[in-house]
């Protein structure tokens, strides 16, 4: 049984670059396509942001210094490469993915209309959103939030690399405790790492929780849509 019909997945840049330095994986990126089609199947409505980090890096020492609006700029750009790479992938998996972008590149993708996001979705359609918000100084994190209350999905699930949101960092201490759910405040009077604080601050004022999990787990994506114990569940 669902719990979830219509979901935001935000995957990090990073997480399509496996064991590389930087750029994109191809055999990350279908393990990551045959994810999202698991749950395309069950008749899950899929929206996808991805972050710019891994296209980015590879030019950062050249960004150092360089002006904060302009360098958003580039990274929101970046995640444009991601899109058209994870949107490629999923249309020769036999998804159909449609990819829109919150600056104009009418060339290469379609403008976000939030009527015709909602359209692609009812259709079935994975619909990718890139340019993040269109603006400097926003993350990914918050295009993600935005875009998962303006599509009316039920969560947004950040997908990481750990299983979950700990009380202390999971890689250097063994001790370290998964919280199964927490709430918003919980959250940050814990100072817990879950989302940017403006992403976070969003989520929490429209009441749209948030999953984190771990993308590199076969099936947790499933997993997750259908109610079981993965990752953290943050709520009101």
């Amino acid at each position: 049984m669902l719990v979830y019909k219509r979901i935001l997945l935000k995957l990090s840049g990073e997480a399509l670059m496996g064991q590389d330095a930087f750029g994109i994986n191809r055999e990350t990126l279908d393990a990551m396509v045959q994810e999202i089609r698991g749950v395309v199947d069950l008749g899950v409505q899929v929206a996808v942001v991805i972050g710019g980090g891994n296209i980015f890096r590879g030019v950062a020492p050249g960004a150092q210094g360089m002006d904060r609006s302009t360098a958003d700029y580039m990274g929101m750009l970046a995640t444009c490469i991601n899109c058209l790479a994870l949107a490629d992938a999923m249309n020769r998996a036999g998804v159909t993915a449609r990819v829109m972008s919150a600056i104009n590149i009418e060339q290469v993708v379609e403008p976000y209309v939030r009527p015709k996001a909602l359209q692609y979705l009812d259709e079935g359609k994975v619909v990718v959103f890139a340019c993040g918000t269109g603006n400097p100084f926003f993350t990914t994190d918050t295009a993600a939030a935005l875009r998962g209350a303006e599509i009316g999905a039920e969560v947004v699930l950040k997908a990481t690399k750990v299983d979950g949101v700990y009380n202390a960092d999971p890689v250097k201490n063994p001790d370290a405790t998964r919280y199964s759910t927490v709430t918003f405040d919980e959250a940050i009077i814990k100072r817990l790492k879950v989302m940017d604080a403006t992403a976070f601050a969003l989520c929490r004022d429209q009441g749209l929780p948030i999953r984190v999990f771990n993308i590199f787990k076969t099936g947790a994506l499933k997993n997750v849509v259908m109610g079981k114990d993965e990752g953290t569940l943050v709520h009101v």
